[in-house]
């Protein structure tokens, strides 16, 4: 078998059977395909897995040295910080793709594990103070070019900033989904209950406040097609609505605002979960509204607290300032 047929067979298990979400696929496809060609030109030949079992490590970090190399020289510019990420990046599709040799093919090669994976450090969530947040609904509905684009653009930013959902999970929701957080839900205070796909294929139940069903009813009253297996947000031509559209309405919205670059669809999922705490809601109550894998994903935002918090001390504590007196005798 060819290298490259693995690489297909290995990313397809990855999509059916790991569920991997669509940018990881793309992104490890890309790192495959520059590996492999990589190893076209090293090995004087299209390689096969015996090329790919007899690889070593100083080969493995040619590679990177190669990638990195094009980064330098201007064709792929990049910061030292987004460097690191990428080269992680690399190393973890390279992992990825031995498990699966070992796993499948009988491909038992150590060297990818040995490679060293370099420490990156996350940026802290950049949340929108509440009031900006409770904004973006109305604000963004207020700039549709149709009534029917006004109706859902304020459904759609007030189900991201009630539930705390990616762009992505509300998007994939059908005119079903709705129906069954009505029936989930509590019919006498209005509220219902979502089940959400998240990344991965993991499922998770998210609560709706009344406000979010409400606007998601008026959405429902004004949808070209709401039958039950049809997109929940919906574009111009009936299809599902594109994430690209919906966060190009909140940058035009933001600009005429004058709100900050990271007030983007992705910031109100942060800030459901800022607010969220800053009420007292405990932190592994918030993991599982977010639908985070890890605590220590969710506890980003604890961090993000701190910082803000000292920043606020900073401007405003009076001996913030204050040059301390020199003690020195």
């Amino acid at each position: 078998m060819m290298a490259t047929e693995a690489r297909d067979a290995f990313l397809q298990w990855m999509e059916t059977e790991r569920r991997a979400a669509p940018l990881t696929l793309a992104a490890y496809r890309g790192d495959l395909d520059r590996f492999l060609a990589f190893l076209t030109t090293h090995m004087g030949a299209e390689p096969d897995m015996g090329v790919l079992a007899g690889l070593s490590l100083a080969d493995l970090r040619a590679w990177l040295a190669h990638e990195h190399a094009a980064a330098l020289s201007g064709r792929r510019p990049t910061t030292q910080d987004r460097a690191a990420r990428t080269r992680a990046r690399r190393v973890s599709a390279l992992r990825s793709f031995y498990r699966y040799l070992a796993r499948h093919h009988g491909v038992d090669n150590p060297a990818p594990g040995l490679l060293a994976t370099p420490r990156t450090r996350r940026p802290l969530p950049r949340p929108l103070p509440q009031t900006q947040a409770l904004e973006v609904p109305e604000g963004v509905s207020d700039i549709a070019h149709t009534p029917m684009a006004r109706v859902r653009d304020g459904a759609l930013f007030m189900l991201l900033y009630g539930c705390g959902l990616r762009i992505s999970e509300a998007l994939t929701l059908d005119v079903r989904d709705l129906d069954q957080a009505r029936a989930l839900g509590d019919g006498a205070t209005g509220d219902g209950v979502l089940r959400i796909r998240g990344k991965g294929g993991k499922e998770r139940m998210v609560p709706v406040l009344p406000q979010v069903m409400q606007a998601l009813a008026r959405w429902l009253g004004a949808h070209p097609l709401p039958q039950p297996d049809a997109p929940l947000f919906v574009g111009v031509r009936g299809g599902r609505l594109q994430a690209g559209i919906a966060q190009r309405a909140m940058r035009t919205w933001r600009h005429m605002a004058g709100l900050p670059d990271h007030a983007t669809p992705h910031a109100l999922r942060h800030s459901f979960a800022t607010h969220l705490m800053e009420g007292g809601a405990d932190l592994r109550v918030i993991q599982d509204l977010l639908g985070h894998a890890s605590l220590s994903t969710t506890q980003r935002y604890t961090l993000a607290d701190e910082a803000r918090l000292m920043d606020v001390w900073t401007r405003a504590h009076p001996h913030a300032t204050d040059t301390p007196p020199d003690t020195a005798r």
